[in-house]
């Protein structure tokens, strides 16, 4: 097994452990231990440091990958110098202007909610944190070394707030304490990131730079929208909500959006293996197995979202009733962000394929586009309707995006991800979404839940199975059957 595949299918257990890490605090910790308006505050903290990472990282996580290969023996002292010293082109200025205008910016950001503005330093620190931990993460990825860095950003901080709620429930800690103890988690995981990164290989300081340092500041530049504007799409939602409404709102809404957002997962776990293979036939510029590659994924990703999307909806009822009750109002939210997320999922290997081709300028300014008309969506939307307008908002803002890219490769690689079975699948959702609606058992929420899963999965892998709908996935069942015999 190659060092690639090794390392991919240990990220993918890794990211399903923090998944299933980050379910337990959300939905059982934060809702039951920590206050409706720090849960708020903490979100709105962590979705805004997010938000400003690929700024204060000036991307470099992205432009330390595309650019290391050609460094790799000669300037790589300079290249790697270059690549810790730019996110201070934007990272001094920031801090300066936030000590400058500090009271300014916290009377907007506070308008709506008073809290909000004690805890500007905080969103500034944790952004801080984000950013280079991502240079160090990517230091480690362009050494082959992915396992570590993973697990630090996918397992470490959720296990480590997963401890500090349980101090505070103890009364080991106060609010106050648990902020800061927050913050110096996201702090630390840096430390231990940069640490692990100069073990792989300490540079020596060296001014010396590429002789092509403006084209790679230039790309680093064109990454800090595209990154930008990712999170915008991602985030900004928790943001504008604390701009209109009470924070107890953010809380609520972060919620059912967690919920919808396991649908994401399998996505990201397939992400680590396609991405390399999409790179490597763009190069070869084999076009038919690219589009085999895109149909491929696109099948199997619906097909994993549409089960998840399915198990979702049918069991939130049963769901809602194992957390507190200020937070089961969001079946919508959860439906509208779910259903965005499947049409993630269907574009199978898209944002692969678009950024690793010579168009992803032009996707940058799609990406641009879309984060300013989320913003004027959220404005509208949020005043009148709350968090659904913030989920709204969102739902509209992705199709759209999804739309333009698979319009962009069907136009420039003359490709669609959809096939039959995409078809296919669609219609036994529905079937199984119509058949299931109806079925409510009388028992504790988590047995229901169980035994409604297991009933529908069994449906939808029988279907599957019985009318050959995936190559592979029929493949897969047809040697687990054989196995079990």
């Amino acid at each position: 097994m190659g060092v690639v595949l090794r390392q991919s299918l240990a990220n993918t257990i890794i990211t399903y452990i923090g998944f299933g890490v980050g379910a337990v605090n959300i939905l059982f910790l934060y809702t039951k231990i920590l206050p409706a308006e720090y849960f708020g505050l903490v979100t709105f903290i962590l979705a805004t440091a997010a938000i400003l990472m690929p700024l204060m990282a000036f991307g470099v996580h992205n432009t330390m990958v595309k650019y290391f290969n050609a460094h790799r023996y000669a300037e790589k002292d300079g290249f790697l110098s270059l690549m810790l010293l730019s996110p201070l082109l934007t990272i001094v200025p920031l801090a300066l202007l936030t000590f400058v205008f500090y009271d300014a910016i916290a009377a907007i950001l506070g308008q709506e909610n008073p809290i909000v503005k004690a805890y500007i330093w905080y969103v500034f620190l944790v952004g801080l944190a984000l950013a280079y931990f991502e240079v160090f993460y990517a230091w480690s990825k362009v050494h082959l070394k992915s396992v570590f860095g993973n697990f630090m950003k996918e397992v470490f901080v959720r296990l480590g707030v997963s401890a500090l709620l349980g101090f505070y429930y103890f009364g080991w800690i106060d609010l106050d304490v648990f902020l800061k103890a927050l913050v110096g988690l996201y702090l630390l995981r840096t430390v231990i990131m940069k640490i692990y990164a100069y073990l792989l290989y300490f540079p020596k300081l060296s001014f010396h730079f590429p002789k092509e340092t403006k084209e790679i500041l230039t790309y680093s530049i064109l990454i800090i929208l595209g990154g930008s504007a990712a999170l915008i799409l991602l985030e900004i939602d928790k943001v504008m909500i604390n701009q209109f409404i009470a924070i107890e709102n953010v809380a609520y809404y972060s919620v059912a959006v967690f919920i919808a957002t396991v649908i994401i997962v399998p996505s990201r776990a397939m992400h680590q293996i396609t991405y390399p293979l999409t790179a490597e036939l763009l190069d070869a510029k084999d076009h038919q197995e690219l589009k085999k590659l895109y149909q491929k994924t696109s099948l199997t990703l619906f097909i994993a979202s549409g089960l998840l999307f399915l198990l979702i909806i049918l069991n939130l009822n049963d769901l809602y009733l194992l957390i507190p009750e200020e937070y089961r109002g969001g079946f919508q939210i959860v439906f509208l962000i779910g259903l965005a997320r499947v049409l993630d999922s269907l574009l199978g290997n898209n944002n692969a394929i678009l950024y690793n081709s010579k168009y992803y300028k032009t996707v940058l300014v799609f990406g641009v586009g879309l984060a300013l008309l989320t913003i004027l969506l959220n404005v509208l939307l949020i005043p009148k309707m709350g968090i659904f307008g913030a989920a709204l908002a969102s739902f509209i803002a992705i199709s759209i995006f999804n739309m333009l890219k698979v319009w962009y490769v069907g136009s420039k690689f003359h490709m669609l991800p959809f096939t039959n079975g995409t078809f296919k699948i669609l219609l036994t959702l529905l079937l199984l979404g119509f058949l299931f609606s109806y079925l409510q058992f009388p028992f504790h929420p988590i047995i229901n839940i169980l035994l409604k899963s297991i009933l529908i999965s069994l449906m939808y892998m029988g279907i599957l199975y019985r009318f050959d709908i995936s190559e592979d996935i029929t493949g897969i069942l047809k040697k687990w059957l054989k196995r079990n015999r």
